[in-house]
């Protein structure tokens, strides 16, 4: 204990962020490693068409969170971190983040639902059972989008215990609810299911949290509402984009090959899970304090490309160790994925490489630092379309990995010249910056 002392006395910024960093990391192991036993045993007890068509739920889940959200977090976000000490404007701030969110929410179940039911039944699924699982996907659907939201006052305000204990709930009632339901009925519409009660109780708690820090009586704001949407057009065409390129590898599968090779990726992906440990730490400490930093050039830079150097030396560790010892996590997912030690290694790769670019658009967007959404779909589209015609098999999951791992390299190089041009060039800053 007196060696923690005198580190704390001699250094109690590094010391700050040692304890940050274990209280976090070791709760996010514990939230990630329940979730991914979760997913191991939805992956064990379903069905290959089964767990396909649970794959097929959760891709397109994705894309509705995308659709509905449009940019509204991240405006709630940018606007929250200048007023985070102002309960009154928080709290209007969140309220028109969450009136808006509704209303995106019901353009993004018209757009989605027609699709997800046209893939359900390209794969032979009965038009009940397809009816059934939309159904089951839409309440996890909208708990999905109210605790995101719910979650920025706690995070700006870096409330990091109670954030933490509530995620560890959330997931924790879930693997109680999952089991015994799938020993009983193995089926992909109740896995779904269980996955938005678990978060509806999470989302009460997220509330009381919140109701602390910002004063949710008021009104939602057409002040607000105007900067917040500025925030959404410049985010929404990305955001478009991405419903179609983040999820175009089950996609291509769906359309082109075989219900198993759905379930193969569905499940390799479900190997990737670990990674989000990372992503929500960087999400939940990183992020919401880059959002506060002082309008200064050289500090935004530097902390940035900081963040992506560690990120980007932990993912070349990780990719390392699958390619080095790629049937230890293949045992993982059963008997029936044995057979994948290449694409596992080329899944790795993709999800890191996204993870990257991910952390980037986080940080960069949380500063309003924002892509020219128009010119970076257009140049990622005709790169796309030039791998897909020229480089890649889109009709084998390898080639499809390939494919991933191709457009994530070019989001990245995009993202960082980009960063540079609005920072050094476009962006304003004070005649006099701190050094």
């Amino acid at each position: 204990m007196q060696i923690f002392s005198d580190l704390a006395a001699r250094s109690p910024k590094l010391f700050k962020w040692g304890k940050l960093l274990g209280v976090t990391g070791g709760a996010q192991l514990v939230i990630q490693g329940v979730g991914f036993i979760v997913g191991i045993f939805i992956i064990r007890t379903l069905s290959t068409e089964q767990y396909a068509y649970y794959t097929l739920a959760n891709t397109m889940l994705g894309t509705m969170t995308v659709l509905a959200d449009g940019g509204i977090s991240t405006g709630v976000m940018s606007e929250g971190g200048k007023k985070w000490q102002d309960k009154q404007e928080l709290g209007k701030i969140l309220a028109t983040g969450m009136h808006m969110r509704q209303q995106f929410a019901v353009g993004s179940l018209i757009v989605s639902v027609p699709i997800l039911y046209y893939l359900l039944q390209e794969q032979g699924v009965v038009w009940w059972e397809s009816i059934l699982l939309i159904l089951c996907l839409a309440p996890t659907f909208w708990a999905a989008l109210s605790g995101s939201l719910l979650q920025i006052v706690p995070k700006l305000h870096q409330d990091i215990n109670e954030l933490l204990k509530i995620n560890v709930t959330i997931n924790v009632v879930r693997l109680l609810v999952t089991l015994p339901v799938l020993l009983l009925f193995p089926f992909a519409s109740l896995a779904v299911l269980a996955s938005g009660v678990s978060q509806v109780g999470g989302n009460l708690q997220f509330r009381k949290l919140s109701l602390k820090k910002a004063d949710w009586q008021t009104a939602f704001s057409p002040e607000y509402r105007t900067k917040i949407m500025a925030s959404v057009k410049r985010i929404l065409p990305g955001s478009i984009y991405y419903c179609i390129s983040g999820q175009i590898t089950v996609w291509l599968i769906a359309i082109f090959s075989s219900t198993e090779s759905i379930a193969q990726i569905g499940a390799l992906s479900r190997l990737m899970m670990l990674l989000t440990l990372v992503r929500l730490s960087i999400e939940m400490l990183i992020v919401p304090r880059y959002a506060r930093l002082p309008a200064d050039r050289r500090l935004i830079i530097v902390r940035f490309f900081q963040v992506v150097g560690l990120i980007s030396l932990l993912c070349a560790a990780i990719v390392g160790a699958v390619y080095l010892f790629p049937n230890i996590f293949l045992w993982i997912l059963g008997s029936k994925y044995q057979d994948l030690e290449h694409e596992v290694v080329l899944m790795t790769m993709g999800s890191c490489l996204m993870l990257i670019s991910g952390v980037m658009h986080m940080m960069s967007s949380s500063r309003g630092i924002i892509p020219q959404p128009y010119l970076f779909i257009g140049a990622t589209i005709v790169f796309q379309v030039l791998v897909l015609l020229y480089l890649v098999d889109y009709t084998t999951l390898a080639g499809v990995l390939w494919f991933s791992i191709l457009s994530a390299l070019s989001n990245i190089l995009y993202r960082i010249v980009d960063f540079f041009y609005q920072t050094l060039k476009k962006m304003e800053f004070p005649d006099h910056e701190v050094v």
